[in-house]
């Protein structure tokens, strides 16, 4: 089954569920725990393990070849994504906006655009035990995120295929974001009981709604503000697994780069909630 964690803005505790969770279940059963958020990835701090893998992660962006160019300015007319413009005696191409669709490569008459591999990122292999823990990281000065999401993805999907896979997602609810869940069996929500958590949580909800996505909420930093979040999910029929208290003996163990889930009870028994609305959602499946 592949859980996917995530939420409407930033900073509402995504990797602090999604690493705890992994840690907590990898005790009982076979886990992969996949950091998606790319452009920041911070699961990497929590998860110590083995590094059994490493490689580097390419896109495919056409490179100009003048020899038998012709100039005829059809593969900027091609491109949905201005990656292509024609100057003149010149053709220039922007690989940072290039989405490698090859419309401009394959539909060239002269075939002056052949696709190029270009490196965007680097992808990891932990192993911890009864943990995998796979970290996407993307390089600097890239501006998609979405290539390396979906190698990352398909590199789960293919070397752990009898595991629970647990899925950190960049937060918001920008393609980034579709990428990461478009495979997810369950998506769990998570935010905060705050105003800026209940807007943010409505928009990924109505997100997961057009993806038709199966999607549940966990409440974190319960106690900094009001139930509004709670009067929200119940009038939308959204479940709420859970809560967490705010509590700042367990953000100061967090902040050392430590799970916490084998040291404050409170968190073991809310991971323990998820763990089964999890089992009970796949035996419906």
């Amino acid at each position: 089954m592949k859980i996917a964690i995530a939420s409407g803005k930033g900073g509402t505790g995504k990797t602090f569920l999604s690493t705890n969770l992994a840690s907590y279940m990898s005790e009982s059963v076979p886990t992969a725990l996949a950091d998606l958020d790319v452009e920041e990835p911070n699961s990497g701090l929590f998860i110590r393990g083995e590094n059994i893998h490493s490689e580097d992660i390419f896109k495919s962006a056409p490179e100009w070849d003048k020899t038998n160019c012709i100039m005829c300015g059809k593969c900027q007319s091609y491109c949905n994504f201005h990656a292509i413009l024609k100057v003149k005696d010149a053709i220039m191409v922007f690989p940072e906006l290039c989405h490698s669709c090859y419309s401009c490569s394959e539909l060239c008459p002269t075939n002056s655009l052949p696709m190029k591999k270009q490196k965007i990122g680097v992808l990891n292999h932990y192993k911890f035990n009864n943990l995998d823990f796979i970290e996407g990281r993307l390089d600097i000065g890239q501006e998609q995120a979405v290539p390396l999401i979906s190698q990352t993805n398909d590199y789960t999907a293919n070397h752990l295929q009898k595991v629970i896979g647990i899925y950190d997602c960049p937060p918001g609810t920008a393609c980034s974001t579709v990428e990461s869940v478009k495979d997810a069996d369950l998506v769990i929500l998570v935010t905060e009981p705050t105003p800026f958590g209940l807007h943010d949580l409505k928009l990924i909800v109505k997100s997961m709604r057009l993806l038709n996505k199966k999607f549940a909420v966990v409440v974190n930093k319960w106690g900094i503000g009001n139930d509004d979040v709670l009067k929200y999910c119940k009038s939308e029929n959204i479940p709420v697994i859970a809560k967490i208290n705010n509590d700042r003996k367990i953000a100061e163990e967090y902040s050392k780069g430590n799970v916490v889930y084998d040291k404050f009870e409170l968190v073991k028994t809310v991971l323990e909630k998820i763990k089964e609305y999890i089992v009970k959602t796949s035996s419906k499946e």
